[in-house]
């Protein structure tokens, strides 16, 4: 009886997941149409959180894959995806990258390669959002905040809840622990860890 009620409960499990897995991906289609994204193929389990402003450009190529549920990465702090692109920026995402529960919020340049993993909430920012100067910030004159480009190589991986800060560039192959806040540009092959992360070894 035992065995049955097991074979019927995984017969249930599988269909419930198939069923999931084509809504979602449909409503990604969706959500990524109506921002007028650039899109080639891509799954999904989840719906992640899209906005792309009038002026701004999303690019992503082959064999995207996002995460945006506890079912489908359990690592916790876990939230949907989110894929922000404003002020006329450009977010380029080469082919095959996948990514769990993580932020890119792009307001200048942002491109990341081929074959690049991102660990369960990362985040890359390419902008300062909020001034530095105090009279600045206070009274909300973000018109001087600053912006600066990021580059990831291809094959990078970037260890669960890494921050990537503006102005950053990270060479092929590299690897960045997790948790670490990546403040300068980091050389291809090498490993990289801290807050802020600093030289660990060459690979």
């Amino acid at each position: 009886m035992k065995s049955f009620i097991i074979s019927v409960f995984r017969v249930l499990k599988k269909i419930v997941s198939t069923f999931l897995n084509s809504y979602d991906k449909s409503i990604t289609y969706l959500v990524f149409y109506i921002n007028n994204i650039q899109f080639t193929s891509f799954t999904t389990k989840g719906i992640p959180y899209v906005r792309i402003t009038k002026g701004a450009k999303c690019l992503i190529g082959n064999d995207f894959k996002i995460n945006n549920t506890i079912r489908s990465n359990p690592i916790g702090r876990n939230q949907k995806c989110i894929l922000s692109v404003s002020n006329k920026g450009t977010l380029i995402i080469g082919n095959n990258v996948g990514m769990s529960c993580s932020s890119i919020v792009c307001m200048n340049e942002i491109t990341i390669g081929n074959n690049v993993m991102f660990g369960g909430g990362c985040c890359i920012y390419d902008s300062d959002f909020h001034p530095i100067d105090p009279a600045k910030r206070t009274s909300l004159q973000n018109e001087f905040t600053n912006h600066n480009s990021v580059l990831i190589g291809d094959n990078v991986f970037i260890g669960a809840h890494s921050t990537i800060l503006k102005g950053v560039s990270i060479g092929e192959n590299s690897v960045i622990g997790a948790c670490s806040v990546v403040t300068k540009s980091i050389p291809s092959n090498e490993i990289w860890a801290g807050n802020p992360a600093k030289y660990i070894k060459s690979i």
